[in-house]
C-alpha cells in the first residue's frame, strides 16, 4: 500500500498515521500496550470492525466501541480514556464552535476579569445541563489558551496549574452549593431530615462538578501540549498508571480503592498459575528402583519410567504483616490477596503487628466482609504495647513467645513490611528461629530496593536472615507471589 501524502498529523484533514485509519488504530493499540494494557491481534481486528460500522464523527460512540473491543479489565478504563483523548482529540488547535460565544469576560482595559470568570464558571457548573457542560468545555479551552499558555524552550506550552491558579475552582463550592439548594434553606423543622439529606447530596454534587471541571482543564492541557510535543511524549507522563502499577506507598485513597477492585481477578490469575505448577509437580520424580524392576522382563529394552507418587497435601501458610500507617495500604491489599487465595492452602494463619503481635485469622473467615475485617482488626486486635510505632524486634519476640508453634516444617512464612524499625533492636535471633523452622520463608518489602538500609530501615540487616523481595506495586506483588508461593 502506497504511503499517504506527507501531511502533519495535527493539520486539518491530515492523517495520524501513514496508512490512514487502520494505521492510526494500530498506532493507538501500540500506545495502549506501552502503557501496560494487553491487547492482542484478535482484539485489534475486532476494534477495526467496530470502527467500520460506527460514525467516526461520534467521538463518544467511538470511545465506547473501542473500549468494549480492546479492554479486558474495567480498572484499565482511566488509562484507556487518557490515551484515547490523545489519539482521538476533540479538536485541532484553538477550539471554536460556530456562533457560540466562548470568549473570556474582560475588563475595560482588556485584561481578563477573573471575578466575572469565576461567576460564569459557578453558574455553568450549577446548571449542569448538557448545554451548560458543552459551554463549560469551550470555556475551558479558552482558559487553557489564554491563562494556561506559557513560553518554554520548545516554544508555546500549556499548564493546567497555571490555568486554574487564579480561578481557584475549589473556592466556588459554596456558591455552587447555594445554587443547587435553591430556596430550601427556608424549610421548616418538619423537613429537617429531608433537608439534611438534600444538603448532603448537593455537597457531593458540587464537589463532583468541580472535580469534573478540573479534569476538563487537565484533558484540554494534555491535548494542546500533545500538539506541540507529540502525543507519544505526553503519553509517557500525562497518562495515569494502571491500577496494578501504582506504587503502594504513594497511592491515593482513590487509587487504593481502585486497586482493591483488582484483588479478585489477580487472585484468579495466581490461583490458575498455582494450579498449573501443582499439576506439573504431581508427576513426581523417577523411582529408579521400581523402574529397573519393571524393565527386567524386557531386558531393559524399552525402559518404562516409574515415577514416585507425589504428596497431595496442600501447604500451610503463615503471614506476618506490619499494619502501621506507613505500609497499611500495602499490607491491606496483600491480606486481601492472601484471603482470596485461602483455598490454595490447607491452612492460612494471619498475624498482624505494629509494636506487638496478635493473631487476626479470626477476622478473615470465608464469609467476612473484608473491608469490615480490616477495620475490626485494627480496632480489636492487640497490636500496640507502648507507643504505637513500629518495632519489628519486639513483634518477632512476642510471636516467638506466644505463637511459635504455628510454624512447622510444612509451613511457608511470609513477612510483609518495610523493615523500618525506628532504630530499635531488630531481634535477629527470633526471626532466625522462625526461618529455621519454616519450610520456606520470604519477606515482601514495598520500598524501592535502593532505600533498604537508609535511615531507620533495618531491611538489609533482615535480608541477611531471610530472603527479601521488592514489591512496590500489585504487578510486582503478583509476579513475586506467583514465583514464591509453594505448591
Amino acid at each position: 500500500m502506497a504511503p499517504a501524502a506527507s501531511t502533519s498529523p495535527l493539520s486539518p484533514g491530515g492523517l495520524a498515521a501513514p496508512h490512514g485509519i487502520p494505521g492510526h488504530l494500530v498506532d493507538f493499540v501500540e500506545a495502549l500496550r506501552r502503557r501496560g494494557i494487553m491487547v492482542g491481534p484478535s482484539e485489534t481486528v475486532d476494534a477495526g470492525q467496530v470502527m467500520s460500522v460506527l460514525d467516526l464523527l461520534d467521538r463518544e460512540a467511538l470511545r465506547e466501541g473501542l473500549a468494549c473491543s480492546l479492554l479486558r479489565r474495567p480498572t484499565h478504563r482511566a488509562t484507556f480514556d487518557a490515551v484515547f483523548d490523545l489519539w482521538f482529540p476533540k479538536a485541532i488547535g484553538d477550539r471554536a464552535v460556530g456562533d457560540v460565544d466562548v470568549t473570556l469576560p474582560r475588563k475595560p482595559d482588556g485584561s481578563i476579569d477573573l471575578q466575572a470568570l469565576r461567576e460564569l464558571i459557578a453558574e455553568l457548573l450549577t446548571d449542569g445541563s448538557d448545554e451548560a457542560m458543552e459551554m463549560t468545555e469551550l470555556l475551558t479551552a479558552a482558559m487553557v489558551e489564554e491563562l494556561g499558555q506559557y513560553q518554554s524552550s520548545n516554544g508555546p506550552s500549556f499548564s493546567a496549574y497555571q490555568a486554574l491558579r487564579d480561578v481557584a475552582p475549589e473556592t466556588l463550592l459554596n456558591k455552587i452549593l447555594q445554587g443547587l439548594l435553591g430556596n430550601q434553606e427556608g424549610s421548616g423543622s418538619e423537613g429537617k431530615d429531608n433537608s439534611d439529606y438534600q444538603s448532603e447530596v448537593a455537597k457531593r454534587t458540587a464537589a463532583q462538578r468541580i472535580a469534573d471541571f478540573r479534569k476538563m482543564v487537565e484533558k484540554e492541557t494534555r491535548r494542546r501540549t500533545a500538539e506541540n510535543l507529540g502525543k507519544e511524549r505526553v503519553a509517557t507522563y500525562g497518562v495515569p498508571k494502571l491500577a496494578e502499577e501504582v506504587d503502594f506507598l504513594r497511592a491515593s485513597d482513590a487509587e487504593l480503592t481502585t486497586l482493591k477492585k483488582n484483588v479478585a481477578p489477580l487472585a484468579r490469575l495466581l490461583a490458575s498459575r498455582l494450579a498449573v505448577r501443582r499439576s506439573r509437580s504431581r508427576a513426581g520424580s523417577i523411582d529408579l528402583r521400581r523402574t529397573l524392576r519393571k524393565s527386567m522382563s524386557t531386558g531393559g529394552v524399552p525402559i518404562d519410567l516409574v515415577q514416585r507418587k507425589p504428596k497431595r497435601a496442600r501447604p500451610e501458610l503463615v503471614v506476618m504483616c506490619d499494619v502501621s500507617g506507613s505500609v497499611a495500604g500495602f499490607s491491606h491489599f496483600t491480606l486481601l490477596l492472601v484471603n482470596a487465595l485461602r483455598e490454595q492452602f490447607s491452612r492460612v494463619r494471619v498475624f498482624a503487628f505494629i509494636d506487638t503481635t496478635d493473631e487476626v485469622t479470626r477476622f478473615f473467615d470465608s464469609n467476612a466482609d473484608l473491608g469490615s475485617a480490616m477495620s475490626r482488626m485494627v480496632r480489636e486486635a492487640e497490636l500496640i504495647t507502648y507507643d504505637g510505632h513500629s518495632d519489628y524486634g519486639h513483634a518477632f519476640g512476642v510471636f516467638q513467645e506466644k505463637f511459635a508453634q504455628s510454624i512447622t516444617s510444612r509451613t511457608s512464612l511470609l513477612v510483609l513490611g518495610d523493615g523500618r524499625n525506628n532504630y530499635r533492636d531488630p531481634n535477629l535471633q527470633s526471626l532466625s528461629q522462625m526461618v529455621a523452622v519454616a519450610k520456606h520463608a520470604h519477606w515482601l518489602n514495598p520500598e524501592p530496593k535502593g532505600q533498604w538500609g537508609t535511615g531507620d530501615s533495618a531491611a538489609k540487616v533482615y535480608n541477611e536472615v531471610i530472603s527479601m523481595h521488592e514489591c512496590r506495586s500489585a504487578q510486582q506483588l503478583a509476579d513475586v507471589v506467583s514465583r514464591l508461593l509453594p505448591v
